[in-house]
């Protein structure tokens, strides 16, 4: 039989795990990869904005067999503790007893998966070597080695571009097509990464099992557990136009007073936070959105499709989810492939749109309601019902994060539970039923037959 070849452009998470499934289906795959070997390089924490595995990507790994590789890597974190401006701590659960997200480094667990992908068959990674055009009619890619700029043509059975928001596949190919839909949207906050080191015996300065949060509104500051006992923060603000956006932080006077006023307990764990502010760059956050995804023999998978900002934790589970849709279509569809790309960007375009979505409303969520007693209560309420009724009401975190349900279905069906909670919160008096332990009973009558 003549060996099947497939081109995957970009070796981050999505087009290494992608190439795993390619191998296993018997296909040659070649990975062009625009920076140099992330292994041959120290990856030390705090590099990127540490990611949140879930369900979605477990699901995807586990489909191929390597989830015994990735679970070391893995921090489980089983709620969100919310720190308030007097540094008073809420514990709040993410789903039901036992469940977690899981904090994984970027650069851990890319490193991880570019090792399985050469290790599960016919697959190489070419490393400094960048995309700089695409022949849809021949599914030729034309790639520039970074050693010498020389250009060579690469041609295969299929072409899949895993290259991530900025795309080369998406930049020199699909948007010079006819009729090919883009749009760039830049929110108006950007981040700004902070590792807070591990006490001097290399224990936790904080709970390492939960994703802590500080809300103030207009500022958001996050942290997840790194392996060495440290942890990688994240501060999300304005760029411009508030009295401590990002443009007023100039001296290390400016940033001391900044944490002080905004973040008294975080200052508090870290002192010498002003001498730290520069170790990471200043970064932007977009959704890219875009249609077709795929054109002839190539396709767009991943941020390359559909780039979001990272409040719902969902950027890498998303891009893997792909996978394990293109992997099932592939089977379904006995590798036709213009039968598995139609159906692949029918079915996954509304839940990408979906996903954006999503991640934009749970910023709103994180840095304003997160400390709302309102939105705490509701929150109580809601996990008492799927307590009492779990096959009738699942919180919409739960559905994103904790099941497969298609993103489009469960962003729906959350705004519809929403609306109904809110209602109920208006007709009675939900804080004092908890009280009087009359809870349940309203809950009985509310969805007994329902």
């Amino acid at each position: 039989m003549e060996q099947k070849t497939a081109t995957i452009i970009g070796a981050g998470l999505a087009g290494s795990l992608w190439a795993i499934y390619l191998a296993k289906a018997g296909y040659a795959v070649t990975i062009f990869e625009t920076r140099s070997d992330i292994r041959q390089a120290e990856i030390s924490a705090g590099k990127s904005i540490n990611l949140a595995l879930s369900t979605r990507g477990i699901n995807a790994m586990d489909a191929v067999g390597i989830m015994d590789e990735i679970k070391p890597l893995m921090i489980p974190m089983t709620g969100r503790i919310m720190h308030s401006t007097k540094g008073e701590l809420t514990y709040q659960p993410y789903g039901e007893e036992g469940q977690a997200i899981n904090s994984i480094s970027r650069g851990g667990v890319n490193a991880k998966m570019m090792d399985l992908a050469e290790a599960s068959g016919n697959v190489s990674i070419l490393y400094s070597h960048k995309c700089v055009n695409v022949d849809f009619d021949t599914n030729t890619v034309f790639i520039e080695k970074r050693a010498d700029k020389s250009i060579i043509e690469h041609t295969s059975d299929v072409v899949f571009a895993c290259d991530g928001a900025f795309s080369a596949v998406r930049y020199h190919g699909f948007q010079k097509l006819n009729r090919f839909d883009f749009s760039q949207d830049y929110i108006d906050d950007g981040y700004r990464e902070i590792l807070l080191p591990a006490n001097a015996d290399g224990s936790y300065k904080l709970d390492k099992n939960a994703l802590h949060i500080w809300p103030r509104g207009r500022f958001m500051l996050i942290a997840l557990a790194n392996e060495d006992g440290s942890f990688t923060c994240t501060l999300f603000m304005p760029f411009e136009n508030d009295e401590y956006s990002f443009d007023k932080l100039k001296t290390k006077e400016n940033v001391d007073t900044f944490f002080k006023n905004i973040f008294p307990d975080f200052h508090e764990l870290m002192p010498d936070i002003a001498d730290q502010w520069e170790d990471h760059p200043l970064s932007s956050l977009a959704i890219m959105r875009c249609y077709p995804w795929t054109h002839n023999k190539v396709a767009l998978m991943g941020d390359a499709a559909h780039a979001t900002v990272p409040f719902y934790g969902q950027g890498m589970n998303g891009s893997l989810e792909d996978c394990f849709v293109m992997g099932e279509l592939m089977k379904k569809h006995n590798e036709d492939w213009s039968a598995v790309f139609k159906e692949y960007q029918e079915i996954r375009k509304p839940n990408g749109d979906a996903l954006q979505d999503l991640s934009l409303h749970n910023y709103k969520v994180m840095s304003q309601s997160v400390a709302d007693p309102n939105f705490l209560l509701k929150k109580k309420f809601e996990h008492r019902i799927h307590q009492l009724y779990p096959d009738k009401y699942l919180s919409l975190y739960s559905m994103v994060s904790f099941s497969n349900i298609p993103y489009a279905e469960a962003f729906q069906k959350g705004k519809e539970q929403d609306t109904f909670i809110e209602s109920i919160m208006k007709d009675y008096e939900i804080e004092k039923l908890f009280k009087m332990d009359g809870i349940d009973e309203l809950i009985h009558h509310l969805f007994e037959d329902r």
